[in-house]
């Protein structure tokens, strides 16, 4: 099973800024990595007049776009996915962030920046670290904003560990 850890936190603590770095990290270290974004309104990837918006606007309900390189699905729901349902998805990784999905009972590291002046999550059950400016709950384990390495040591030794190959 491929670990899951959702970067949580209010709305402009820093979450995405974080996550670019810790991915670098996870990245430099030879792991593979997948991120989930959730998004609470509708978007559209597709570019208006090019062959997949074509094939999805004449009613397609998956219209997939491949090259050598990459692929992109873009699947019409009747309603919203699970978290679960999305990983679904997802092979071929070490491991998976996801941005957002703070009600979902994963694993949790909540970015918090006292600058930003909102409160932070609260402690919760599946918080496994905090990325902070200052020290918001004792029993948990805190890392710097800027230093996206030290995590990357604690998600090597608490998550990934027990991967037998980076394939």
């Amino acid at each position: 099973m491929i670990p899951v850890i959702s970067v949580v936190g209010r709305s402009n603590a820093g979450k995405t800024t974080y996550l670019e770095k810790l991915i670098a990290e996870i990245k430099r270290r030879d792991y593979k990595v997948a991120v989930i974004k959730h998004h609470h309104c509708d978007f559209d990837i597709d570019k208006p007049g090019k062959d997949t918006w074509r094939h999805a606007r004449a009613g397609a309900d998956v219209v997939c776009l491949a090259s050598p390189n990459k692929v992109a699905m873009i699947k019409k729901t009747s309603q919203e996915l699970s978290l679960d349902q999305v990983i679904g998805y997802i092979d071929n990784v070490d491991i998976i962030f996801t941005e957002g999905y703070k009600q979902e009972n994963k694993p949790k590291i909540e970015i918090y920046r006292q600058a930003a002046g909102n409160s932070p999550l609260g402690m919760k059950p599946e918080l496994i670290a905090v990325v902070t400016d200052v020290v918001l709950y004792e029993e948990v384990p805190h890392f710097a904003l800027d230093d996206a390495a030290a995590m990357a040591d604690f998600l090597e030794l608490k998550v990934l560990n027990n991967k037998i190959s980076k394939d």
